[in-house]
């Protein structure tokens, strides 16, 4: 979502101002932020020091902090680092035109939630196009999870209408793009309103989606295991552009810990999902996020992740050991568990989990499979690309061979890649 966001922001000053490759050449930096772990806003402060000396060589070089760590620390930033000039929340973007061009001086932080504004000012038209590109639909959460700051630091649930992201996914197919990544704190909460104004859910408007020409991959990211719905699970089995690729978060494999969570789901009612959707797509790539070391976590907790993990068998997953947030119920928790527990609970997931994501790669050696192209590779002649699982294929290839979409036979499959040929 950032990726998407700075690309916005990028749109909306593109006639006053171009990207430049050096700081040094700048009359403005911006800063888009993250906040949903502790390491990610520590290192904002990082990068803003490190930007003193340029704002010391030129007095009117504006530095602008944008997105959430900016939403969540607001006045404290401004206090802590006195070289920035304007603080952004991620539901006022469309503010950053006026900041560049001096008119907003006297104000240096807007944080107020106006999405439907912002949406609206930023319009559904895209300047730049990618093969794969993003799209957000959906914004914030009302779910409440005891260990994330995404209600705080992006609102409540807000999601676009049909009709906008259809035009701003048009827009992009007729510039080049083939594959749209449908971007949410909550995605599959999606409820925005169709042409009759009557409110749909993400099935409809994948649908919709469908109809536009030039698109062949549809896929979406982040969902809820309480979203999960029938009609979603449905479109997997039927729909020839969504991916058989699904991203659904659990973070734990122990009731007592999703409990205190406020996840909303047991560790069955999880697995029930999965049971429904492999039935239905039995060569669907599922995909996880885990947290190690919740306040609270015993081994016996542990060891009810590792036991959900064995079962479901992902293809990907993203883990991380559990980091405090400001705000947060779970902050207030006390957590006994030590940092080395932590450390080697999180090495023993990692080892499963990238044990898991190997034998779902080595079951496709020997396969043809189709892909975008994605880019260059670390050796001349040789190219990245995507399969419809969301796996990265290293290939070699002439340049005047190179395409847009190939179809590569599997050769060797690691981790974390698969290397192909081109048939």
């Amino acid at each position: 979502m950032n990726v998407y966001d700075s690309e916005r922001m990028s749109d909306t000053v593109n006639k006053t101002h171009s990207l430049v490759s050096s700081p040094d050449n700048a009359d403005a930096i911006l800063l888009n932020t993250c906040h949903i772990r502790e390491k990610a806003a520590e290192k904002v402060y990082s990068e803003i020091g490190k930007l003193a000396d340029f704002k010391n060589k030129n007095k009117n070089l504006k530095i602008i902090v944008a997105g959430c760590v900016a939403q969540a620390e607001g006045k404290a930033m401004l206090q802590r680092q006195p070289i920035i000039d304007a603080i952004i929340g991620p539901q006022k973007y469309q503010e950053l035109p006026d900041i560049l061009s001096n008119k907003t001086n006297k104000r240096k932080i807007f944080l107020e939630f106006d999405e439907e504004e912002k949406f609206f000012k930023l319009g559904n038209s895209r300047k730049k196009s990618l093969i794969s590109s993003f799209i957000t639909i959906q914004e914030g959460c009302n779910k409440f999870c005891s260990f994330c700051v995404v209600p705080f630091t992006r609102g409540a649930e807000y999601s676009r209408s049909v009709n906008d992201v259809v035009e701003e996914a048009r827009s992009l197919c007729q510039n080049g793009c083939k594959e749209i990544i449908l971007l949410g704190q909550n995605v599959n909460a999606y409820h925005g309103n169709d042409s009759r104004n009557v409110q749909t859910n993400l099935a409809k408007l994948i649908l919709e989606l469908e109809k536009i020409k030039n698109l062949d991959r549809i896929s979406y990211t982040t969902s809820h295991p309480r979203d999960m719905d029938e009609a979603l699970i449905d479109l997997h089995a039927s729909s020839k552009k969504l991916n058989p690729f699904l991203h659904l978060p659990v973070q734990s494999g122990s009731d007592t810990i999703l409990k205190n969570m406020n996840r909303k789901y047991t560790s069955k009612e999880y697995l029930n999902i999965i049971d429904k959707i492999r039935k239905k797509v039995p060569n669907i790539a599922l995909s996880s996020d885990f947290i190690v070391g919740f306040p609270g976590e015993s081994r016996r907790d542990f060891k009810e992740t590792l036991n959900l993990v064995k079962e479901v068998k992902f293809a990907h997953a993203y883990s991380f050991k559990y980091s405090k947030r400001i705000g947060t119920k779970a902050n207030r928790i006390d957590c006994d568990i030590s940092e080395k527990e932590k450390n080697e609970r999180l090495q023993e997931l990692q080892t499963l989990l990238k044990d898991q994501k190997k034998n779902f790669n080595l079951s496709f050696v020997g396969k043809e499979v189709d892909i975008l192209l994605k880019g260059k590779g670390k050796k001349e002649n040789q190219f990245r690309g995507a399969t419809k699982w969301m796996q990265t294929v290293i290939f070699e290839c002439k340049k005047s061979m190179v395409k847009s979409q190939l179809k590569l036979k599997v050769k060797d499959a690691f981790d974390n890649c698969l290397m192909g040929e081109i048939v």
